[in-house]
């Protein structure tokens, strides 16, 4: 009998964790206006909030990618998703607006940052020597699911029963369900498999391993990792790949709807509707990363997503608003596998973690501007038809930034 293999418990646990506590970051778009209301502020603050919530989520990406190197990912992981856990329930107690701002943007960002795509990507790298991008498919899909589940399912507690239920409800499921179970069961790979998979030969292979990593902050790494332009050609387009994304449409999407008249049931069945393309988009993404040449895979995806952004400026019409969904969606989360899968193949042993917490922290860097922006330019014309056509003009850059370079990178 063939026995069984424990990886697949941790592709399972890695997905819940991603759904849990980056489905309940997701969520921010849904308290966006009831915080407002309740607050009395204004967009601008609000998405200033969102903002210093992608820095301080983005400070802590190269951080915590040198603690999971040192202490693995299952403390890491686990910790953090706790740490989310409490900081929401004590957001039910919030009484001002920098209640929201100090527990949401500051300390519920440092658990997202532990609980994120970078210790489930270097959980799947120690567990995953073959069919790597289809596993990195299906737990980025866990980012994507939480955002279909816990969006709509906060958006139905705040209209029945107001924002501070649920919080308090989102808060429990994390500390009481998602915690103990991740906390009991995950596992980091044995000392002898991750030796065995760090001496695999491999390609693309561009920088010397020999570092320590004893140290969290380790100059000598960042600049063996950054002076490299393969870096730049990943960290670049990341960076307003998180502009578009998880700042413009996660942090604004809801309220771009409701300012184009649609109401409040349509607006949750749009998110609804991106984030199961979304899962679809990034299980497909995994899937052919493993057998497509991922530079021109990352260019075709980025063709897509600028696309889809145009069809926003036209409003009134449910259809229009379902269409963006779907194409946008598909494409939303789908440049996260071949990225990784990039970045895997460019750094080995005891940088993996790190380099891939510095191209995060590029990503929340483009996210926080995606988020704060067009909360700006909100308050400033009451619409976000300028932050619209911005991400438009960022989208094409990115796209000749990967053609452009698409040598370079072989």
């Amino acid at each position: 009998m063939k026995k069984f293999n424990y990886k697949w418990v941790i592709l399972v646990l890695s997905f819940l964790g991603l759904l849990s506590v980056q489905g309940t970051r997701s969520t921010f778009g849904a308290f966006l206006q009831p915080w407002e209301t309740a607050f009395s502020t204004n967009r601008e603050t609000m998405s200033l909030i969102a903002m210093l919530s992608f820095v301080i989520y983005g400070i802590s990406q190269p951080i915590i990618g040198k603690l999971i190197d040192r202490y693995s990912v299952k403390k890491i992981f686990s910790i953090s998703t706790l740490l989310v856990g409490i900081s929401t329930i004590l957001t039910y107690f919030a009484e001002n607006v920098w209640h929201i701002a100090f527990l949401y943007a500051v300390i519920a960002s440092i658990g997202f940052g532990g609980a994120s795509g970078i210790a489930a990507t270097v959980a799947v790298t120690e567990w995953f020597q073959e069919k790597r991008g289809f596993a990195l498919g299906i737990i980025n899909a866990g980012s994507s699911a939480g955002q279909l589940i816990l969006v709509p399912s906060s958006l139905l507690l705040i209209n029945r029963f107001g924002w501070k239920p649920a919080t308090l409800a989102l808060g429990l499921f994390l500390t009481f369900f998602t915690f103990p179970i991740l906390a009991i069961f995950f596992r980091s790979a044995s000392t002898e498999k991750c030796l065995k998979l760090y001496k695999e030969k491999t390609h693309n292979v561009e920088i010397n391993n020999n570092v320590s990593h004893h140290s969290v902050f380790n100059l000598k790494s960042t600049f063996m990792i950054i002076k490299s332009r393969r870096f730049w050609f990943l960290a670049i387009p990341y960076l307003i790949c998180g502009y578009t994304t998880t700042g413009l449409m996660d942090t604004h999407l809801i309220s771009l709807a409701h300012g184009h008249g649609y109401s409040e049931t349509m607006a949750g069945t749009a998110v609804s509707l991106l984030a199961a393309f979304n899962i679809l988009g990034t299980l497909l993404s995994g899937f052919f990363a493993d057998r497509w040449n991922n530079r021109k895979f990352l260019a075709g995806l980025y063709i897509i997503r600028a696309i889809s952004i145009p069809i926003l400026f036209v409003s009134g019409h449910n259809f229009i608003l379902l269409l963006f969904s779907i194409i946008f969606g598909f494409v939303d989360f789908a440049t996260i596998a071949p990225t990784s899968i990039l970045a895997t193949n460019f750094y080995k042993g005891d940088l993996i973690g790190y380099a891939l917490g510095l191209l995060y922290l590029s990503h929340q860097i483009g996210s926080a501007l995606g988020a704060y922006i067009p909360g700006l330019f909100f308050q400033i014309t009451g619409n976000y038809n300028i932050s619209l056509a911005s991400a438009i003009v960022l989208l094409i850059c990115c796209l000749n930034i990967k053609l452009s370079v698409t040598g370079l990178l072989r």
